[in-house]
């Protein structure tokens, strides 16, 4: 934890990050909790949080290591001593081939043209490269069909210098439940029950595939729990956020993450302006299909409009804000807001005791 003066939330400068404690603590804790309960390894999504000491608080509470998005976040967990990691994406381009290679982590892979390259340059580097075969259980994103992963891990077993781990998924689709909790967890326990298929069936053609990892913060209530799935590499839940809330995931009293911001002009009826835009909340979207985040102080008001440097308040009450007021955004989607700051203050009632570093950004 960094040096720093306590502080009351209107001393803050705005807009501030801000990270609730206790309510971090309790969402690690109960995920933890979850994890186990479900007999599968915990490897939480570095992403969500890119920060050092929430790492630090996930591995206190059983975390295995950390999946990764980006080089950048690898190298920042590395730096730290933090080795158990996967990357949960296809190092393409010979930057990031060269850059997988010399970090030795596992990376993800779903056609021979993404192994070649990263096959020869292990080879030429004396090493051989961990893998994990990605596998499309719903998303429509990267992966590989299930029906395909066979004769995919049988073209990559003439690649020497790769070493197959295992396969992993993310089940992103289950955000597009809205409204619809019974779909979503059945559309959970099918993405489990689709990857340890394609695992059985991968170790029955004499295949390793000793991680069967599925991820997503949604899924995490049904796709661990299907016989046959490893590890779970949930991300959001560290914080949770709008989007999260209006799936039914997690409630008002769990999001631990928002964006301080003040009024700054009410220059007509029906709008306010606060100095919290598009930098300060990121522009990913609201799972309901508009604004750019939840204001926690007042939810009759709508998050409308973004610019750079400012938000647009609308709705019930937006007259009675007055320049100064103080108001605190739960953004749509905590993961893309995380990576516009540079550091977070960490909050414990109304008061900021702790400044903390955000890392591994782009």
């Amino acid at each position: 934890m960094n040096a720093f003066a306590p502080a009351p939330l209107a001393e803050l400068p705005t807009p501030a990050l801000l990270i609730d404690r206790d309510r971090l603590v309790r969402n690690i804790e109960e995920m933890s909790a979850l994890a186990a309960s479900a007999g599968v390894r915990l490897r939480p999504h570095f992403k969500a949080s890119k920060c050092l000491d929430v790492a630090r608080l996930q591995l206190d509470h059983g975390a295995i290591g950390f999946t990764c998005a980006t080089a950048a976040e690898v190298t920042a967990l590395l730096e730290a001593g933090i080795r158990d990691l996967v990357w949960a994406h296809q190092p393409v381009g010979p930057a990031k081939v060269d850059f997988a290679v010399r970090a030795g982590v596992p990376v993800a892979v779903d056609s021979v043209e993404v192994a070649r390259p990263l096959a020869e340059a292990a080879r030429a580097a004396g090493r051989r490269q961990p893998y994990l075969i990605e596998v499309d259980t719903g998303l429509g994103r990267a992966g590989v069909a299930p029906e395909d992963a066979l004769a995919l891990a049988a073209e990559l077993a003439a690649l020497p210098s790769l070493e197959l781990r295992g396969v992993l998924t993310h089940e992103g689709h289950l955000m597009t439940y809205l409204g619809d909790r019974p779909g979503m967890d059945k559309a959970g326990t099918l993405v489990g029950e689709v990857l340890a298929g394609v695992a059985a069936e991968l170790r029955a053609a004499g295949h390793p595939c000793e991680i069967v990892s599925v991820g997503s913060t949604p899924g995490a209530t049904t796709a661990p729990f299907v016989p046959g799935v490893t590890e779970a590499r949930a991300g959001t839940y560290v914080f949770y956020d709008s989007n999260q809330v209006a799936l039914g995931t997690a409630g008002l009293s769990r999001t631990a993450l928002t964006v301080l911001t003040r009024v700054v002009s009410t220059p007509r009826g029906g709008v306010a302006i606060v100095d919290a835009g598009l930098k300060a909340m990121s522009s990913d979207a609201s799972v309901n299909g508009s604004g750019f985040g939840l204001v926690v102080d007042r939810p009759s008001l709508t998050f409308a409009k973004a610019n750079e440097e400012h938000g647009y308040l609308t709705g019930e009450g937006v007259d009675a804000l007055r320049v100064g007021d103080l108001l605190r955004i739960l953004p749509n989607h905590g993961c893309g807001v995380v990576n516009m700051w540079s550091r977070a203050h960490v909050v414990e009632g109304d008061t900021a005791v702790a400044r903390w570093p955000i890392t591994g950004r782009h």
